[in-house]
């Protein structure tokens, strides 16, 4: 949801784009799982058309912007991460989820998969 706040927002949903407007005009950080910018570099890192902007752009919009803050993996999501089990097979995703379960935050996703794993709370 990162890459199309930044780069397409219209492409997000009413709800994702009221709640992230409401936590910005709050001064809210908006928490990013580390995990987070190794899929943009992974998936965004050659330059083609499919894609919305190149890694680069977006991870330059990221360290530009104070009201982002990247939460690091350590060692008590790890742990999380363990506990989630199979429910999540793609190791991105299980570790956004064991991110934000850690935090008690609520994930901005359209990801099916992580929505009907009701592992997290999620703004749809």
């Amino acid at each position: 949801m990162l890459v199309r706040w930044l780069v397409e927002p219209k492409s997000l949903s009413r709800e994702q784009t009221r709640v992230l407007r409401g936590a910005v005009q709050r001064g809210e950080p908006l928490a990013i799982s580390a995990i987070t910018l190794l899929e943009i570099a992974t998936l965004f890192g050659k330059a083609s058309k499919r894609q919305p902007a190149p890694a680069q752009e977006i991870l330059v919009a990221v360290d530009a912007n104070a009201g982002f803050q990247v939460v690091p993996f350590d060692v008590e999501i790890a742990t999380e991460l363990v506990a989630l089990g199979d429910a999540l097979r793609d190791p991105g995703d299980r570790a956004i989820v064991a991110t934000a379960r850690v935090h008690r935050l609520r994930l901005v996703t359209s990801d099916r998969r992580i929505i009907e794993s009701k592992l997290v709370a999620v703004v749809e």
